[in-house]
């Protein structure tokens, strides 16, 4: 019987692309990876420097490491991205797709462009970063695609419904795809986090961290670093039985 994983390349050979890799999560999960000498390609959109802050911080570990710029939203400029990579020896065995973009305000008052601005970035994206590097894993019969999520796309949340339905849609998109990828070695999961310290909470007030802090169990927010291990383990040639899972680090806030 075949095990899924045999026919993975040794660690230090594997490239990983993280989309959205120059925000907190997205740096976190390229330097975790980094750490083990893989090879790392940093998507960013317009964060330069800080993709560059994340590549230095990933070279510091001895990784090779790429940044490149791209639309998530656009077919066209993903195709010349992937082309790069292919060109570059850095087709990702290992596909984090994390770049995501958060909203907050009533359903009543979202415009349809707003609308359609969270689920091109969300959810098109992920299909179409999906869509693109996927055909390499199948045709090696290895491959990881993790999509990075929230724990609103499980239980929902006021005054964020178009955010909460644009990471249900990659929940559902998860579950999905693996079954179709699974019969050729390629495993489809999603990290679905809580609430994380980083720039996404920068709008709240210390008082309103406070007040979120204790409504979660655990009695405090997540870490990067914490997510990061979680996307690196289902990273893992062990991994190769996980597939189709939503798992959600929250401090045991949404059980």
């Amino acid at each position: 019987m075949a095990l899924s994983g045999e026919n993975s390349k040794p660690i230090g050979e594997m490239t990983v692309l993280v989309t959205g890799g120059s925000g907190g999560i997205g740096g976190a999960i390229a330097e975790r990876f980094a750490s083990v000498g893989m090879n790392i390609v940093i998507h960013y959109m317009n964060s330069h420097e800080a993709a560059n802050d994340v590549a230095r911080r990933c070279m510091a570990h001895g990784a090779k490491v790429l940044t490149v710029a791209a639309d998530m939203k656009d077919r066209s400029q993903l195709v010349r991205m992937a082309e790069r990579l292919e060109s570059s020896g850095l087709q990702p065995d290992i596909l984090v797709n994390n770049a995501g973009k958060a909203h907050y305000g009533m359903l009543a008052d979202i415009t349809e462009e707003e609308w359609d601005d969270i689920m091109a970035v969300n959810l098109k994206g992920t299909f179409l970063c999906s869509q693109i590097f996927m055909p390499y894993m199948v045709s090696q019969r290895y491959g990881r695609i993790i999509n990075v999520s929230s724990v609103w796309g499980i239980s929902g949340a006021s005054c964020e419904v178009a955010y909460s339905a644009s990471k249900g849609g990659v929940n559902a998109f998860t579950k999905a795809l693996a079954k179709e990828l699974a019969p050729s070695g390629v495993t489809v999961n999603a990290v679905a986090p809580g609430a994380v310290h980083t720039a996404m909470l920068s709008n709240l007030q210390e008082e309103e961290l406070r007040m979120l802090e204790e409504e979660i169990p655990a009695g405090r927010l997540a870490s990067p670093e914490e997510i990061s291990s979680l996307v690196y383990f289902l990273a893992l040639p062990e991994s190769g039985y996980i597939t189709g899972q939503i798992i959600s680090p929250n401090g045991g806030w949404i059980t």
